[in-house]
């Protein structure tokens, strides 16, 4: 039986660090602790057949995330003492009341960030509608050039078509008047 016996330093107190450690350490099927420590550290004692599990468990255990952020980890490998049957977390006696607080801190924190999402999806709304609402004018303004364009192009075609009849009838005539002249009917 081997031991390996950490130190980890970091953002690893009060942000679940040591749930992921019992988490990580059952799926190696090690057995030991995890605990805080008074100097802000967290302490990991865990024993296994095989150094090579516990090396695993001292690289799993470097934790970087939103909550955890360990920083290092001071690792030593003895002789286990096979006195550990499980893997479990060690809580202090002040520990659940001083979590409560954390947890309703932490609450508080996310209805804050949840009530200035939704005021900021709020302000996007009322700027998109905005938006609609003035490229809805705009397309109106569009649509009356188009009509006064779709007009003047109609009559030019109707000034041409007159023009081109009035023309027409003039080479039409001089058409009948050279031929009169020239004798042809």
């Amino acid at each position: 039986m081997i031991r390996l016996t950490a130190y980890i330093s970091g953002r690893v107190q009060r942000t679940g660090y040591r749930a992921k450690v019992v988490s990580l350490a059952k799926e190696m099927s090690l057995v030991g602790f995890v605990q805080n420590r008074p100097e802000g550290l967290v302490l990991v004692i865990a024993e296994g057949e095989n150094k090579d599990d516990l090396e695993r468990l001292a690289s799993a255990i470097k934790i970087k995330n939103a909550l955890i952020d360990v920083e290092s980890i001071s690792a030593e490998y003895s002789h286990g003492s096979g006195e550990y049957s499980i893997f479990r977390k060690i809580t202090g006696p002040e520990e659940v009341g001083e979590r409560l607080d954390d947890g309703i801190e932490i609450l508080k924190e996310l209805v804050v960030g949840v009530n200035n999402l939704a005021v900021g999806l709020n302000n996007l709304t009322t700027i998109t509608k905005d938006g609609f609402e003035n490229q809805s004018g705009k397309m109106d303004q569009m649509q009356d050039k188009q009509d006064d364009t779709i007009e003047e192009i109609q009559g030019l075609r109707e000034d041409t078509m007159r023009r081109s009849d009035v023309k027409l009838s003039r080479i039409e005539k001089d058409i009948r008047l050279i031929k009169s002249k020239v004798g042809i009917r």
